[in-house]
């Protein structure tokens, strides 16, 4: 027979359970190391803002499941915006559940840091600047880090839409950085990663190309079919919708393989850079600055990443 747990040794029990509970639930605030040295939190006019969704809304909490509530924390790297609940029935849509690293490239601020910009890192193959300024049409008006940006975020709904899980590699267009390898880093907690640029070609070319991962032995090896066929599929998705001709100068048919990009070499996951248009050409240029055309954009790399995963 059973001995009987004695009454003085479950009230004990109960009150370390009922401690551990307050513990874990204390939540506890953002640590000073949650936040990487090199973003700011500056706040600064943005002249390719989105004005719909909010573009800090939900960025920053971490991965989880579609049906997972938001947590109540934030992790770097890997910050994500929740997909709240999806309007795609599950067994209907190839997004659903995905999650998809979206990396709008450069960053509002890097113009003014280049201590730590022009900083080299190691992408294992040899080293590479931290990151870049970007480009801007060739008026200067609008610049590239801003065109990603809000093209990013109009990509993230239409993803959220469909019940994807959306990665950002920066929260906001004013900060700095992150390196190369903080941006390959936080793609490669997603199943694929997406990034978004605009070009600086020659005042008569046009269009786009996206760059995908040649084969480097020991870096590469795993992730240069899938990256080809993710090029494909946006490529075929730009094309077929119309937004914009495939590239006049760069690659061929809108297909451009590299094997000197560092966050094409460090990933682990399919990967692709995509160059939407040329901002030195005054036609390109006019569409970039055209938020019908960015979203026009948006929703053809959104059926693209669909086709990719169907």
């Amino acid at each position: 027979m059973p001995k009987p747990l004695h009454v003085p040794l479950v009230f004990a029990l109960l009150a370390v359970l009922a401690a551990c509970s307050t513990e874990s639930g204390s939540g506890g605030g953002d640590r000073a190391e949650d936040t990487p040295p090199y973003v700011s939190t500056s706040e600064s006019a943005d002249p390719g803002a989105l004005a719909a969704p909010d573009p800090t809304d939900g960025v920053l909490a971490p991965f989880s499941d579609p049906g997972d509530p938001a947590p109540g924390s934030t992790i770097w790297p890997g910050k994500k915006s929740p997909p709240g609940a999806p309007k795609a029935d599950p067994d209907g849509d190839p997004l659903y559940g995905a999650r998809i690293a979206i990396d709008p490239g450069h960053y509002g601020g890097n113009a003014d840091h280049p201590e730590i910009i022009d900083k080299l890192v190691d992408v294992g193959t040899g080293t590479k600047a931290c990151d870049a300024i970007g480009t801007k049409t060739y008026d200067g008006s609008y610049p590239e880090h801003a065109f990603a940006w809000d093209v990013a975020q109009r990509l993230k709904t239409e993803l959220e839409k469909a019940g994807a899980i959306v990665t950002f590699t920066r929260d906001s267009d004013s900060g700095v950085g992150p390196c190369i390898t903080d941006r390959a880093a936080i793609g490669n907690e997603a199943d694929l990663s997406v990034s978004l640029h605009a070009d600086w070609g020659s005042t008569t070319g046009r269009g786009f190309h996206i760059m995908e991962p040649k084969l480097v032995n020991g870096y590469t090896d795993d992730i240069v079919h899938e990256s080809h066929a993710l090029a494909v599929a946006l490529r075929d998705a730009l094309v077929g919708g119309k937004v914009v001709q495939t590239s006049t100068y760069m690659g061929t048919d809108g297909i451009n393989p590299r094997s000197d990009m560092g966050g094409l070499i460090l990933s682990d996951v399919p990967k692709v850079m995509v160059e939407c248009a040329n901002m030195r050409n005054t036609k390109d240029a006019a569409l970039t600055k055209d938020p019908v055309w960015r979203q026009k954009l948006a929703s053809a790399l959104a059926a693209g990443l669909r086709a990719y995963l169907a």
